[in-house]
C-alpha cells in the first residue's frame, strides 16, 4: 500500500468500461471539524476536543511538544502550518554547516531521506514490485531446475509474487481504460456543446453520439448538484481517478522504473544513515499536509482549521513517495525523529511486503529508549491485520517482543450507528489498539488550501494529537503512561457495526474490531491524565 490516503475514485462498470460517480449516492458530508467535537452534544463521533479546552483546560500550563510526521512532505508555506513548524534551535539555515553535529547540515524544519542535491523522488514502486525485480536478477543467473536448499523456497515466493504482481497490472489498466475512455466521451461531450462548463441544461440539450456519451451524459447531470460545475467534478472525481491508475502502470507495479539513483546511497547498506536533502515538502505535499494540519494546525489565528494540540510543533521527515516508502528511509526517519527530540511520531502509511524488516525493528527499538510514542495507521484495505500483513508492524522479527509505545489505529465515521466503523478502515481484535475519526476530515493541502481525505491516515493523526496534547499539559507522563491513558479512556461501542467480508456482510460487537472496542476521546483522556498513577 502507498500513503494510507483514500483516493477519490469512480467506480467502474467493468462490463462497459463506463464509471459512475461514487459520491453521488454518498450521504451528506459531515461539518469540518468534525472529528474535534463530542457525540452527546454535537450528534457526531468526534473524539471531545473542544469540549476538552472548554471544560478542562482553561488556564492550565502547558509545554510545547515536538510531533514528528514521517511522510510525503509537508508544505512549510502553508498559512495554518508555518507558524507550528519545529525550528532546530541549533542549526543555522542556509550555511551548509552541521551546526548541531547531528549528521544533517541545514536540518532547519527536519530532513528528506528520499532526495539528494540530484533532486527529490517523486514516484516508486511498490515493495512488491521491488521484490520481483530482485528475485528476477536473482534466477536470471540460475538454472532453475536444479535449485537446491533456500533457494527452492525463494523461487517459489519469486512466482507468487509474480503472479499477483501480473494480476494488479491487469486489474490497473483494465480500471485504467474504463476512466480513459469516460474522459475521452467527456471531452467528446465538451467539445460538442462547446463549453468547459456547460449548464444541466446545455447538458440536456446536448444529443449524445454513441451510449457511452449517454451515459457520461447522465453521470454529469448526476454530478453537477454536489459538485456545481463540470470542471469541478473533473478535478475532483476524473483526474485524481485517471492519475491514480496512470501512476500504477507507470511507477507502482514497473518493475524497469527504479528511481533510487536520485537519492544516490548505497541501498543495500541498512546502516547508512547520512544521505537525503533539507526538502521536506517535497513534490507532493499533500497527504503529509493534511496529516500535519490534523495534529497541530494553528488554533488561534482564525483562519483555516483547528488542529488536535495547540502547543505542538510538526518535524517534517519526507519519507514516503507516491509508491511503497523503503525501510532503510523509514528507519532512519524514525532514528532522525527520535535522535532530534520527537515526543510522538506519526506514520500515516504502511504496506503488505516488507524487504529490510529488521532495519525498521532496529530503529523502533531505539525510539523507544527515548520514551517516543509511535502512531501507525492500520490500512485502508478493509482487511483483517490479524490474518494479512500490515508493515510497519510493533512485533519484532526476531521474536525478541514487541514495541511497547506504540498505537495502531482503525478508522471510525461520524454517524453513532452500523456505519461507525469507516469501511475501508482495517481492524484486528488484537492487533488494532483503537478507532479514530477518519472520513472526511478537512484539513491543509499545499498553497494553503484545504480539502477532505478520508482513510486511516487521517484517522492515526487524531491520535496523535491527543497525545501530544496529552504530553503538553502532563509532561512528567512517559509515552507508555500516555498510551495507557488513550486506550483506557475510549468511547465504548455499545452497539454493533457493519463488516464486509469479501462478499458477505455482517454485524458485529465493536471489540471485535479493536482491542479496546472504542473510539479515542480527548475529553475522557485528559481527566484520567489529572488523575492518573
Amino acid at each position: 500500500m502507498k500513503r494510507m490516503r483514500m483516493i477519490k475514485k469512480l467506480a467502474l462498470v467493468l462490463c462497459l468500461c463506463i464509471p459512475l460517480l461514487a459520491s453521488a449516492q454518498e450521504a451528506k458530508k459531515p461539518v469540518s471539524g468534525w472529528q474535534n467535537l463530542d457525540l452527546k452534544t454535537d450528534s457526531l463521533f468526534g473524539i471531545g476536543t473542544e469540549k476538552a479546552y472548554n471544560e478542562l483546560l482553561k488556564g492550565k500550563k502547558h509545554t510545547t511538544v515536538l510531533v514528528a510526521v514521517i511522510d510525503g512532505g509537508v508544505d512549510t508555506a502553508h498559512e495554518d502550518l508555518k507558524s507550528v513548524l519545529w525550528i532546530n534551535p541549533k542549526e543555522k539555515a542556509g550555511d551548509k554547516i552541521d551546526n548541531d553535529k547531528n549528521g544533517y547540515a541545514d536540518d532547519v524544519h527536519g530532513w528528506n531521506f528520499i532526495g539528494s542535491a540530484k533532486g527529490n523522488v517523486h514516484y516508486d514502486n511498490l515493495e512488491i514490485t521491488r521484490l520481483v525485480r530482485d528475485y528476477k536478477k536473482k534466477f536470471a543467473a540460475l538454472d532453475t531446475n536444479k535449485l537446491t536448499g533456500a533457494d527452492v523456497a525463494a523461487f517459489a515466493q519469486y512466482k507468487k509474487l509474480s503472479e499477483e504482481v501480473n494480476a494488479d497490472v491487469a486489474k490497473a489498466r483494465q480500471s485504467f481504460t474504463g476512466v480513459n475512455n469516460f474522459k475521452v466521451a467527456l471531452d467528446g461531450i465538451l467539445t460538442g456543446v462547446g463549453k468547459k462548463d456547460p449548464t444541466a441544461d446545455e447538458l440536456v440539450k446536448y444529443q449524445p453520439k454513441n451510449t457511452r456519451e449517454a451515459s457520461v451524459q447522465r453521470t454529469l447531470l448526476g454530478a453537477l448538484p454536489e459538485y456545481k460545475t463540470v470542471s469541478a467534478f473533473v478535478e475532483a472525481e476524473v483526474m485524481p481517478a485517471w492519475d491514480h491508475y496512470n501512476e500504477q502502470l507507470e511507477y507502482n507495479y514497473n518493475i524497469d522504473f527504479d528511481p533510487r539513483g536520485i537519492v544516490g546511497d548505497n541501498y543495500t547498506d541498512s546502516k547508512e544513515r547520512l544521505y537525503g536533502n533539507t526538502d521536506i515538502t517535497g513534490p507532493d505535499a499533500d497527504h503529509g499536509s493534511h496529516v500535519a494540519g490534523i495534529i497541530g494546525a494553528n488554533r488561534t489565528n482564525g483562519i483555516g482549521i483547528q488542529g488536535v494540540a495547540d502547543d505542538v510543533r510538526i518535524m517534517g521527515v519526507r519519507t514516503v513517495p507516491a509508491g511503497d516508502e523503503r525501510d532503510k528511509d523509514v528507519a532512519n526517519a524514525i532514528r532522525y525523529a527520535a535522535a532530534n527530540g520527537a515526543r510522538v511520531i506519526n506514520m500515516s502509511f504502511g504496506k503488505s511486503y516488507s524487504y529490510d524488516k529488521k532495519a525498521v525493528d532496529e530503529a523502533v527499538k531505539f525510539a523507544m529508549t527515548k520514551d517516543v510514542l509511535i502512531i501507525h495507521a492500520s490500512g485502508n484495505d478493509n482487511n483483517n491485520t490479524e490474518k494479512e500483513n500490515n508493515f510497519p508492524s510493533r512485533i519484532y522479527e526476531d521474536k525478541s517482543g514487541q514495541a511497547a509505545a506504540w498505537i495502531e489505529v482503525g478508522a471510525s465515521g461520524p454517524k453513532n450507528d452500523l456505519t461507525l466503523k469507516a469501511s475501508f478502515s482495517n481492524y484486528g481484535k488484537t492487533t488494532v489498539d483503537v478507532f479514530a475519526p477518519g472520513v472526511d476530515i478537512n484539513s491543509s493541502t499545499p498553497g494553503s488550501k484545504y480539502a477532505l481525505h478520508s482513510g486511516t491516515s487521517m484517522a492515526a493523526p487524531v491520535v496523535a494529537g491527543l497525545a501530544a496534547l496529552i504530553r503538553s499539559y502532563y509532561p512528567k507522563l512517559t509515552a507508555l503512561q500516555v498510551k495507557d491513558i488513550i486506550l483506557r479512556s475510549v468511547e465504548k461501542v455499545n452497539h454493533k457495526v457493519t463488516l464486509v467480508e469479501g462478499k458477505d456482510k455482517r454485524e458485529v460487537n465493536f471489540d471485535e474490531l479493536c482491542a479496546t472496542g472504542g473510539i479515542v476521546n480527548a475529553y475522557n483522556a485528559l481527566k484520567l491524565a489529572a488523575t492518573y498513577k
